[in-house]
């Protein structure tokens, strides 16, 4: 599960937003930039924070956590991805992240921000649609974090061992690599059965190793973006990605293997 950052950097942003064709399909069209310009700075405890320039308001939050090894930098374009789409991000930093501790602090903190005049987030900040996500052991902190009642959806990207899948209480999509030698596509699925309590999505990509460079990340982030806009944003479009009888990701040739437990099948 080591991570350099070395690695990480040079595998990890390669490719990362190549724009997808004007008659895009859903999740195509999140694989493009949001409409919102994005502010990074360091803050809360000890958190790099992504958000929209002109913080509409109120908007939903991601926590973040890094791979074995790795700080926010390395994931830096795949979280001003997200945040362009309207979502304010807080990475912790930290090359620890899988107790998910340091992530809900990051929640927490935007959620105090909220509440505090002369602060950018005040009254901006949408305590009721928090999402949690992460790359490897990061992947495993969301899971951690996904078990506390703030955390209403979690994306595991590749995850480690860590956290109870069991205990989520909000929808799940969990990302594997198809040739991924670090994480075994064949454990993230594993993982992902064990959500049978809520919705829960598989999906691996095609010819994809631990790092997804170039057009396999593309496709990741697109579905991954898509995700968060269905279960935090309430975005229409988003839905048809996952759920009902089309299920784009179903037939896509970029997702080697894709899985929809009983409680996601029911969502139409």
């Amino acid at each position: 599960m080591t991570l350099t950052r070395a690695v990480v950097a040079a595998t990890l942003v390669v490719g990362l937003l190549a724009p997808a064709p004007a008659s895009a399909a859903p999740a195509r069209h999140y694989e493009q930039a949001g409409p919102h310009a994005v502010t990074v700075e360091r803050g809360g405890p000890d958190h790099t924070l992504y958000y929209p320039t002109d913080a509409p308001g109120p908007m939903p939050v991601l926590i973040w956590g890094n791979g074995t090894g790795a700080t926010p930098e390395p994931y830096d374009a795949v979280l001003r991805h997200i945040a362009s789409w309207g979502f304010v991000v807080a990475a912790a930093n930290t090359t620890q992240s899988g107790s998910g501790r340091e992530m809900l602090a990051g929640a927490r903190f935007l959620i105090d921000e909220d509440k505090r005049p002369g602060s950018v987030f005040h009254g901006r900040i949408d305590e009721t649609k928090i999402g949690a996500a992460g790359h490897s052991q990061g992947g495993g902190g969301a899971i951690a974090a996904g078990a506390d009642p703030i955390v209403d959806t979690t994306v595991p990207i590749q995850p480690g061992p860590q956290g109870q899948v069991g205990a989520l209480h909000g929808p799940a999509f969990f990302a594997a690599g198809q040739v991924d030698l670090i994480v075994p596509s064949f454990y993230v699925r594993a993982r992902y059965g064990q959500a049978d309590q809520v919705p829960a999505v598989f999906g691996e990509v095609r010819g994809a190793g631990h790092f997804l460079a170039g057009d396999t990340r593309v496709r990741l982030l697109g579905a991954v973006t898509a995700w968060l806009r269905y279960w935090l944003t309430g975005d229409q479009r988003a839905k048809p990605v996952f759920f009902g009888p089309s299920c784009e990701l179903c037939g896509d040739d970029a997702w080697s293997s894709v899985a929809r437990n009983d409680r996601a099948g029911e969502i139409t």
